[in-house]
């Protein structure tokens, strides 16, 4: 499949094109031509290739059960699975329905024969069978801990459920870049990008200033978003979970391995987190009237996404101090679809080699 060029009408329409279609987007017509199509890639498209062909189709659909709900579909390679039943994100009606009828509901219980045979070094850990909804690895999972810019999942599921204009500029303020922690940015006061770009600099990059903006600018502003953060937690039923700041900076973001499962779970019904979060590198072309234009290269947080060695359909990774070394993804080996949440390792290797453990024991897990 070869790689096509990408600019900010492109990432624009992308946007559009999902907030007025369906969910289900297993058989997409590429570039206006129909008998060209693509299925739903696991995620780590390089630089976006496979991940555009889906984004800027005009073509879409809603695939409904006989009880009349919206059902998920995922193709990844092996035939279209059902991953989660929920209401749409994505009717002609209103872009981002939020009915709050997630299903963060999961069956089974922990030490069941399906339990994974892994050790891990991380302070706190969950894998659940997506398929299944049992529990397959547990270590410190009910457990609140700071959770870093795993917030930023959150954050995004916020800024898609309000329908704002994606094609709307947003300037940083001095006041993004002000938080409970200094953190490194190439971001500039006076930067413009518009929203789409911010929440991919957000998921993708982990930019703490963009994150800063999308809430900054949402109805209400700053103090209406962390109560929309909060208020959405609760509709999920995470009930270890607050959120004191859209970025993770501040250390009082904290919620419970089993509770951000309930957050991944939910965050897989929105498309735009999907492709945004597994894009591996995206050049940001960033004006400035002050400091002058550039081009801003960024590259995934996640070296499992830059490497596209597993199958990842949601990435998202974390760091301060208090929090250690975190990362949640949604993957799928066996064709059967997983969840995995690691909280509180002491180092970048370590969360790195907990993650690979997990994938690999998936790997050899019986799936009948």
């Amino acid at each position: 499949m070869r790689n096509l060029s990408l600019t900010k009408q492109q990432l624009v329409a992308a946007l559009i094109s999902m907030s007025l279609g369906g969910v289900a987007q297993a058989a997409l017509t590429i570039n206006g031509n129909p008998e060209a199509s693509a299925r739903v890639s696991w995620g780590g498209a390089d630089s976006l290739s496979e991940a555009r062909n889906i984004m800027y189709s005009k073509s879409s659909t809603v695939s409904r059960s006989n009880s009349g709900s919206d059902i998920k579909k995922v193709d990844n390679g092996y035939g279209t699975t059902n991953i989660t039943n929920a209401s749409s994100y994505g009717s002609s009606n209103n872009r981002f329905n939020n009915s709050n009828s997630y299903n963060t509901t999961y069956r089974g219980s922990f030490g069941s024969s399906d339990m994974i045979p892994i050790s891990t070094d991380s302070r706190s850990v969950a894998v659940i069978d997506a398929e299944t909804g049992e529990s397959i690895y547990e270590k410190g999972a009910d457990i609140a801990r700071p959770m870093a810019s795993i917030t930023k999942v959150m954050t995004a599921m916020v800024v898609l459920d309000s329908g704002l204009d994606m094609r709307e500029e947003l300037i940083l303020e001095p006041e993004d870049f002000v938080g409970p922690k200094r953190a490194s940015s190439r971001l500039k006061s006076g930067d413009r990008l518009n929203r789409a770009e911010m929440l991919l600099m957000s998921l993708m990059k982990s930019e703490n200033p963009a994150a800063k903006s999308l809430a900054r600018n949402y109805p209400g502003g700053y103090d209406a978003f962390m109560r929309a953060m909060n208020r959405k937690a609760q509709e999920l039923g995470m009930t270890t979970a607050f959120f004191g700041d859209p970025t993770g900076l501040d250390k009082r973001n904290v919620a419970s391995s089993n509770d951000l499962v309930k957050m991944i779970r939910a965050a897989g019904n929105y498309d735009v987190i999907r492709r945004f979060s597994t894009t591996k590198s995206y050049d940001f072309y960033v004006a400035n009237y002050a400091s002058g234009n550039r081009t801003y290269s960024a590259n995934n947080t996640s070296s499992l996404v830059r490497s596209g060695s597993y199958p990842i359909g949601i990435s998202k990774t974390g760091f301060i101090n208090e929090a250690g070394r975190c990362v949640v993804m949604e993957t799928r080996v066996n064709n059967r679809p997983a969840i995995i949440v690691i909280l509180g390792a002491n180092s970048s290797a370590t969360r790195w080699g907990d993650a690979k453990n997990i994938l690999n024991s998936l790997a050899s897990r019986r799936t009948v």
